[in-house]
C-alpha cells in the first residue's frame, strides 16, 4: 500500500475526528468522545498548540493518525506522550501503523526527549504485540489513573 506520512494541518481535523470516533468504538466507548472539530482546530493550531499530529494518507484520505504532546518526567526530564496511534480498520496490517510510529519516534528524538510514553488497553493483544516487537516496554504492573471533569468539580466542592 502506498501512503504518505505528514504533519497534520487544520483542514485535516474532520477526518482526524472520524478516526478518533472509530477508535472509541473499537475500545468499546462509542459515546465517550466529547471533543469537536473546533476543539481540535483551536487546540492544535491556535497561538499555543497543545499537540502535534501526524497523519497517514492513502489516496488523499487520512487512514491513520498519531497525536502527541509534550510532558515532563520527574525521573527523566523532557518526554513526549503519544495520546493515540490510530489506523483505520481496513488499513491495519499495511505498514501504516509502523510508519506513523516511526514518525513519532523520529519527532521525539529530534526534540531531544528522554522518553516517549503511551498507554494500551490490556485486552488489545495485537497492539501490545506490535509495540513490544518495536522494542517498547509494556508496563503491566502500572495502572492508569484519571480524574474526570465531573470528578474534579466534586473534589473541589469538598475543599
Amino acid at each position: 500500500m502506498n501512503f504518505i506520512i505528514r504533519k497534520a494541518v487544520k483542514k485535516d481535523m474532520p477526518q482526524v475526528l472520524e478516526l478518533i470516533k472509530e477508535l472509541a468504538i473499537f475500545e468499546k466507548e462509542p459515546d465517550a468522545v466529547e471533543i469537536t472539530i473546533s476543539d481540535l482546530e483551536n487546540d492544535g493550531f491556535g497561538s499555543n498548540p497543545q499537540f502535534q499530529c501526524f497523519v497517514g494518507e492513502v489516496n488523499n484520505k487520512i487512514k491513520g493518525i498519531a497525536l502527541v504532546y509534550n510532558r515532563y518526567s520527574t525521573w527523566k526530564g523532557r518526554a513526549l506522550h503519544l495520546e493515540d496511534l490510530i489506523v483505520s480498520e481496513q488499513s491495519r496490517g499495511t505498514g501504516l501503523g509502523t510508519a506513523l510510529l516511526d514518525e513519532v519516534i523520529k519527532y521525539g528524538h529530534s526534540l531531544g526527549v528522554k522518553r516517549i510514553n503511551w498507554e494500551v488497553l490490556d485486552w488489545n493483544e495485537p497492539a501490545i504485540a506490535f509495540y513490544e516487537k518495536k522494542g517498547a516496554k509494556v508496563m503491566r504492573d502500572w495502572d492508569v489513573v484519571q480524574l474526570s471533569e465531573k470528578g474534579m468539580k466534586q473534589y473541589i466542592s469538598k475543599l
